[in-house]
């Protein structure tokens, strides 16, 4: 049974995420949170590595955890940041591959949000 989406629920779960971000670097703190279809929440935070290329985003976190869970099938995934900025470019590519075409909402920390397709992050992916 398909979970229905409670957006103002889901970016307390993604601010709740963003608490555990380690960005000494950055100093940018990013929570993700992403639902499955039998309901689970699955968190992610960014990951700063001191070799920063190697530094993991929230959203793949989420992403990766939530498939190495065995979960396959997604409902919604909120992003939080201070700003409300939108996903990285990389992320926009995992997120068209593994969640399909979810509500992705990204909300600054102060819950003022906007509720996106993948499509509309992503027009013109690489693949399928």
């Amino acid at each position: 049974m398909e979970n229905m989406i409670n957006t103002e629920a889901l970016i307390i779960e993604a601010i709740a995420a963003r608490e555990k971000a380690v960005a000494p670097y950055s100093n940018y703190r990013v929570g993700a949170a992403l639902q499955t279809s039998d309901g689970t929440i699955i968190h992610g935070c960014n990951i700063e590595s001191k070799a920063y290329p190697t530094t993991l985003c929230a959203e793949r976190v989420a992403i990766f955890s939530a498939i190495s869970s065995g979960h396959s099938r997604f409902t919604a995934m909120a992003l939080v940041t201070e700003d409300g900025a939108m996903p990285c470019g990389s992320c926009r590519q995992i997120m068209y591959e593994f969640l399909g075409d979810v509500p992705i909402i990204v909300s600054d920390i102060h819950q003022n949000y906007q509720e996106l397709t993948i499509s509309e992050l992503l027009p013109h992916p690489f693949g399928k």
